[in-house]
């Protein structure tokens, strides 16, 4: 049935696929979009999509006008969250006239703020101007949707040696985060696996008739750092520190990130921005969608030890 047909984009990152896991389980028919290059990388992600049910998965480029003309045909609900590859802001335009052309009733875009726009002499971050940019681009084409602003996720901290997020264990068994962030300033955080795919589905229960228009911040806790290490030491049973300190870079990473974790310095280290700007509050929005959300502590315990394991690390056997 097309009513009951839900289109999702990059259904092989964090947030697609919690929703497609969601959708598939309470009766969707989930149109999976992948791209090759991400389902050649990611290729757990993409054999578990092949193995749920009511799921169909349309594999290609978002630079693929053909692919994107017929992606939303017979559908009348869609999620979409772009990523770098490529031109996001043609991307995400593309990707929204499409949708209006075939009657798209209710689109749930992931978007980000543009902290520029507020008059404070805060910069843009790149890889979340953009996002704004194509926010602003549905408003304007009039098409019913809703905009999810997601916290930190949870899933960042890795001990792997990645900026900004690495939980960086300790000779003595300990573990250290560093980041520019303000220790007892809090920020908002997602555990985007297990909670955005139960949030977007009471949006689109609900409807545009609620949500059309709004933007959610969608974040379940609101933890300083030293709040987020006090979690993960009763999580691990281990003790974990936080050091206020500029980001270092130790492995390769692509210049369009690097300008991005610049930014972050700048926006919350340097400048101490609120995360969603002003004018968007969280938790209480995301709550009254879903309450169900797995916190740090618990994710520390439950879920961090496995995703170390998955990247090969045994430091906690």
């Amino acid at each position: 049935m097309t009513s009951r047909t839900l289109v999702i984009v990059n259904t092989t990152g964090r947030q697609g696929a919690s929703l497609a896991r969601v959708a598939s389980a309470v009766g969707y028919n989930v149109r999976a979009h992948i791209t090759t290059k991400l389902s050649e990388k990611d290729g757990a992600v993409a054999k578990e999509l092949r193995g749920l049910k009511n799921i169909q998965l349309i594999e290609g480029s978002l630079e693929d006008e053909k692919l994107i003309s017929t992606l939303f045909v017979g559908a009348r609900r869609a999620f979409i969250n772009t990523i770098s590859w490529g031109d996001e802001v043609a991307i995400g335009k593309a990707l929204a006239n499409a949708a209006k052309k075939a009657g798209v009733q209710h689109y749930v875009y992931s978007s980000m703020p543009d902290h520029a726009i507020f008059g404070k002499g805060w910069p843009s971050l790149p890889l979340w101007s953009c996002k704004f940019t194509v926010e602003n681009y549905i408003r304007q084409i009039g098409l019913p949707a809703t905009f999810v602003y997601t916290g930190i996720y949870n899933n960042n901290f890795t001990s792997l040696p990645y900026p900004l997020f690495c939980m960086k264990l300790q000779p003595n068994g300990s573990f250290q985060w560093t980041a520019p962030f303000h220790p007892d300033k809090p920020l908002p955080w997602l555990d985007a696996e297990h909670d955005l795919g139960p949030a977007v589905i009471q949006i689109l229960k609900d409807g545009p008739q609620k949500w059309s228009g709004h933007r959610i911040g969608l974040a379940y806790q609101l933890l300083t750092p030293r709040q987020v290490c006090k979690a993960f030491e009763r999580g691990l049973s281990r003790p974990c520190t936080y050091k206020r300190g500029p980001i270092t870079v130790e492995v390769p990473i692509p210049s369009g990130y690097r300008s991005q974790l610049e930014g972050i310095e700048e926006l919350f280290g340097k400048r101490e921005a609120p995360y969603f700007g002003p004018d968007i509050e969280a938790p209480g929005e995301a709550l009254s969608l879903w309450e169900g959300y797995r916190g740090m502590e618990e994710y520390a315990r439950e879920v961090f030890p496995l995703e170390e394991a998955a990247n090969g690390l045994t430091w906690m056997h």
